[in-house]
């Protein structure tokens, strides 16, 4: 599970390995994106065709009735467990995205402060 990551590719570099459809677009390189920010994903379109949209990174559940604010951390699922946990299950079996990523770090809680 990843606490934060980092975006930086070309649309070239994205395009050729994935296969996207649309038009080729500046992608500008981001270093620590958090949960909850709006980030570059690829998902089927209606064709099933690949494409690259911007989506917010982080799952809302669809039974969730209360504020985007009081939505539980939902932005990471254990491999293990996707499948059976209820927040997950539903959206993991019929709606899918990958996030395309160049490195992934952890915060450490040191004696001198949280470290990457």
């Amino acid at each position: 599970m990843c606490g934060r990551f980092t975006q930086n590719y070309t649309w070239a570099e994205v395009h050729a390995f994935l296969s996207l459809i649309g038009t080729p677009r500046n992608l500008r390189p981001r270093y620590n994106i958090a949960p909850t920010t709006v980030v570059d994903v690829v998902r089927l379109d209606q064709d099933g065709r690949r494409e690259l949209v911007a989506m917010r990174w982080g799952l809302v559940p669809f039974f969730w009735k209360k504020t985007l604010k009081e939505v539980p951390a939902t932005f990471n699922a254990r491999a293990e467990t996707v499948e059976t946990k209820p927040v997950f299950r539903d959206a993991f079996k019929r709606t899918r995205c990958l996030i395309p990523m160049s490195g992934y770090f952890e915060w450490q809680a040191t004696a001198g402060g949280k470290q990457p």
